[in-house]
């Protein structure tokens, strides 16, 4: 059974209408359902991605990715979207496989609280503030001014708290990410992120954030994007080990998970190229791990965190 936490395969089908989720045949998704099932991907995330082609972003660009999530992929009665407690013991205890939507991003929630709410009640579960930039809640990672949040941004935190909504970490700059460890009461993760101290890329976390992040009861995401596994040139499913190794000697055996951002990127890990083949990772861990840290890597992780922070009802 397998979890992944973040992949952009809505954005792919934004771009592209003509793609078809459900279409064995159509292998230019890196995620799709034939490939989900080859790996018995039992929940997937689904990012709103808004790239930066689109430089005015608005609430109705959300909506037009809700739409295509609920047109098709969920509406096929193959993929159960998970809002909540009910939902996610639905999924783990039936044969149908669960849909987690999420936003990468809020550059067009603008501070307004009513934005938020209808994404929670359309069913968005979690949100990452930002992409790489600033906009008007915080501070990205490439952002040159390397601020935090700002006030309406700290609001927004407690808003997301008190809503029930997940917050991400992943793409913030260095001071936002200790704003949201200072300010957030809720555990936050990291959805795709590896370690900095294995591969120096600013959007890997340096081992103060991973401390921080395991004390609170948070995740973070091996994700597979080459430049972030490897700054060498020489990214491996091994060298994707070495940042599992270093987190769990940091004490995060139970904090690690999986983010691929499948579909997100345009190079891949040899063995890693698509969603149907995790079972080249797993066969590498369990040479290297016990049972239990490997089941706890590929899904129980990411459960027993959906667990504790998904909504009762």
């Amino acid at each position: 059974m397998i979890i992944d936490g973040h992949c952009d395969a809505l954005w792919k089908m934004y771009e592209k209408p003509g793609l078809n989720f459900y279409d064995p045949l159509q292998t230019e998704l890196d995620v799709n359902a034939a490939r989900l099932a080859a790996s018995e991907v039992k929940i997937q995330f689904f990012a709103i991605y808004l790239s930066e082609a689109i430089r005015h972003p608005h609430f109705e660009h959300y909506l037009e990715y809700i739409n295509i999530f609920y047109q098709k992929i969920v509406s096929a009665g193959q993929m159960c979207l998970i809002k909540n407690q009910s939902d996610l013991n639905r999924v783990i205890q039936s044969d149908v496989r669960g849909a987690m939507l999420t936003l990468e991003g809020a550059d067009a929630i603008r501070d307004n609280p009513l934005y938020t709410q209808t994404l929670y009640h359309l069913g968005v579960r979690m949100i990452g503030v930002t992409w790489n930039y600033a906009n008007w809640a915080a501070d990205g990672i490439l952002e040159p001014r390397q601020g935090g949040f700002s006030k309406k941004g700290k609001g927004f935190i407690k808003d997301c708290n008190e809503l029930g909504m997940i917050l991400d970490v992943s793409h913030l700059s260095v001071k936002s990410f200790w704003d949201m460890a200072d300010l957030s009461l809720k555990p936050f993760v990291a959805t795709h992120s590896n370690a900095k101290a294995i591969c120096n890329h600013p959007r890997n976390l340096d081992d103060s954030q991973i401390q921080v992040l395991i004390q609170k009861k948070g995740r973070i995401g091996m994700t597979f994007v080459p430049w972030f596994v490897s700054d060498k040139g020489t990214a491996s499913i091994d060298q994707l080990l070495k940042h599992i190794e270093h987190i769990c000697a940091l004490g995060g055996v139970q904090h690690i998970v999986l983010g691929s951002d499948f579909d997100g990127i345009e190079q891949w890990i040899p063995g890693l190229e698509h969603a149907g083949q995790y079972n080249n990772l797993a066969d590498k861990l369990s040479k290297h791990y016990k049972d239990e840290w490997v089941q706890g890597f590929l899904f129980r992780n990411w459960l027993s965190f959906l667990q504790t922070n998904l909504p009762n009802c």
